[in-house]
């Protein structure tokens, strides 16, 4: 028995069909029932330096980096685009410092030997790089001194209510101690009544070539093996490890060249996932001179990751070269596989599935195509745009410097939308038709709306059936844009204003409580780092359709918004719940709930944090609502 407020219950042996009765056990103060809370209690302690030190003016001025103009930008490093983009802070394994690391006359001593560990050394250096890097260490070691003291989280959280009580959670251990999982998928994201009963696959990133799956029927799980073509494929295991992780030691314990990201399954039930199968270089064809169509538009000198497609049926994987980077992906309507990059391609891809099965060229599957905005207003795409560093001139397309992290086909009209992040980061279409792109900047200091409806730095991201988008902010947000809310014209000069929509846009604080030292109302306040989001269009769970859902990666859970208020499904045991994508599938739809649910997997770069410590793996978890908490 766990509940906030309690501690746990003595363990039982049981077996399934067994009906238990647990006694709940009150905790016997408050310093005992705080360490079941969320991540996110004990972050909230962090103290984010003072507004009046923004911005920085160096240290001939107030001392702060000159890299910090905002003090929005320092909540947005201290948050999803820092530490909390691979794991939770304010678990036990972070808000403590292990003893394996030695002793320290400061905290922030402590915390800069920390980050020198282990395989991801190199991650978290230039991590606490972006900040003002002696005053984050200070931040961070006194946090963890004044927990080390005793001093405890103000706030409470609140144990679920209403229908969160009607939740079951269902785990099952995969992969191995030493990998880490990036996402899951369960099955065809325009039809999730594909696959049913069926196998789960994830994606292990940088820390295995091996792709884990789940047969959730039969209680079995295990590994295929990914491939590459070029045996100069780099690996995470020539990483450098700066110093020993108090876990691992020098041990190199990851060691992936195709950096699996992002799994997706199409109506056959095949598996293509975002992969890397060669050096970055691309290839004469992606290149300036190529005949290729899109080469010839914009050439392309490197791509990161590809792609790779495997069938259950025959167990064969195939190897699909493509000329932009690759990241997250997902199918249209027509089987076109669009895809996520980076915004060093400064262009979105795409992958003709239909065309690969009927010729397998894979060159000629395959296009892209540059950020281009109709600051000319005649409707299509023209050579001779205006590049990003260059002012908008009439008669002239503008070229918009940018890229899709997350990215979603919208149902409703064929085109394209993804998230770009930055500070303050944007929503951006794409119109394959038009091959033009509109662009649509985060409300952030504007007087365009109020103060309460502005926010910065989108990660995730998904749509709607309808075609409005959702996506979580940094500043703890999870928003929606409408482009029918738009009131000025959507091409011409004014198109160039990257703030011409605010008025699209929509912002819900997810739950959790604000960090300590910062005033009521500030931009950004909430601790909450939220990862990604995904639409359940399809009504999976059982809140309705359409319904957004977001990750609390500091809450172990995912916070679905009904009707303007959060419905928070916490996952409770092993604390560290931290999600990086999910999705919904439908297995009998004539069972009720029984037959629906979404599935997940615990997602921590360092599945050593998992409440249980080493030796924990990631989990496949799979949410389902009863109409009450007793039905059968």
């Amino acid at each position: 028995m766990r509940g906030y407020g309690l501690i746990d219950s003595p363990k039982v042996k049981s077996a399934p069909g067994k009906t238990l009765d647990l006694k709940a056990v009150a905790a016997p103060n408050r310093a005992a029932a705080a360490q079941y809370y969320p991540a996110i209690y004990w972050y909230s302690m962090v103290k984010v330096p003072e507004a009046n030190l923004f911005p920085g003016t160096g240290p001939a001025g107030n001392g702060m980096s000159q890299a910090m103009p905002d003090q929005a930008l320092w909540l947005r490093y201290l948050k999803t685009d820092g530490c909390i983009s691979c794991h939770q802070l304010g678990d036990k394994a972070t808000r403590t410092i292990p003893q394996q690391l030695g002793h320290f006359d400061t905290g922030s001593a402590a915390w800069e030997r920390r980050i020198q560990s282990g395989q991801a050394s190199e991650n978290m250096v230039n991590a606490i790089g972006r900040f003002d890097t002696q005053r984050a260490l200070s931040a961070f070691g006194d946090w963890t001194d004044r927990v080390a003291k005793g001093e405890l989280p103000k706030a409470d959280p609140a144990r679920p209510q209403g229908k969160e009580r009607n939740l079951v959670v269902t785990e099952w251990d995969w992969s191995t101690p030493q990998t880490y999982l990036h996402d899951e998928i369960a099955t065809d994201r325009r039809n999730p009544t594909l696959n049913a009963h069926g196998i789960i696959y994830g994606s292990p990133e940088e820390s295995s070539d091996f792709i884990p799956w789940l047969d959730p029927v039969d209680n079995k799980a295990g590994l295929i093996k990914s491939e590459f073509r070029d045996p100069k494929t780099p690996t995470t295991k020539s990483d450098p490890i700066f110093n020993e992780s108090p876990y691992w030691g020098n041990e190199a314990i990851w060691d992936s060249h195709t950096s699996i990201h992002n799994p997706m399954l199409d109506e056959k039930g095949r598996l293509w996932v975002t992969a890397r199968i060669r050096p970055a270089a691309n290839p004469a064809f992606c290149k300036e001179g190529s005949k290729h169509p899109s080469a010839a538009v914009f050439p392309l000198g490197r791509s990161g990751r590809q792609a790779e497609l495997y069938d259950p049926k025959t167990q064969k994987l195939t190897t699909i070269d493509l000329c932009f980077g690759t990241h997250h992906l997902q199918f249209d309507k027509d089987g076109i596989l669009w895809f996520s990059g980076s915004a060093g391609n400064q262009a979105v891809g795409w992958f003709d599935m239909k065309k690969f099965d009927s010729t397998h060229d894979e060159q000629a599957s395959q296009g892209w195509s540059p950020f281009i905005i109709d600051t000319n207003a005649n409707g299509k795409r023209d050579i001779g745009w205006t590049e990003p560093n260059q002012p908008v001139a009439p008669g002239k397309d503008k070229r918009v410097n940018t890229g899709f992290y997350g990215v979603a086909p919208n149902p409703a009209d064929g085109t394209v939308w993804g998230s770009a992040t930055g500070f303050p980061g944007a929503l951006v279409r794409y119109d394959p038709k038009t091959q033009l792109a509109e662009y649509y900047e985060v409300p952030f200091k504007t007087n365009r709306v109020p103060a309460s409806a502005q926010g910065f730095s989108p990660r995730g991201m998904d749509i709607t059936s309808d075609g409005v988008v959702w996506t979580v902010l940094a500043s703890g947000h999870l928003a929606s844009f409408d482009r029918r809310l738009c009131k000025g014209p959507l091409n011409g000069p004014t198109a160039a204003d990257p703030q011409h929509c605010a008025e699209g846009w929509r912002l819900y604080q997810m739950p959790g409580p604000e960090f300590d030292n910062l005033p009521k109302g500030t931009v950004g306040a909430s601790a909450e780092a939220p990862y990604y989001n995904w639409v359940d269009q399809f009504d999976t769970l059982g809140l309705g359709k359409n319904i957004p859902i977001a990750t609390g990666n500091q809450s172990d859970s995912l916070d679905a918004l009904v009707d303007g208020k959060f419905f928070v499904m916490r996952v409770p045991y092993p604390m560290g719940y931290f999600a990086k994508g999910m999705d919904g599938r439908i297995d009998d739809a004539s069972t009720g709930w029984k037959g629906k649910g979404l599935w997940s997997t615990y997602s921590d770069r360092a599945p050593t944090h998992i409440e249980g410590g080493k030796g924990q793996t990631s989990k496949v978890v799979h949410f389902q609502l009863r109409p009450d908490p007793l039905a059968k």
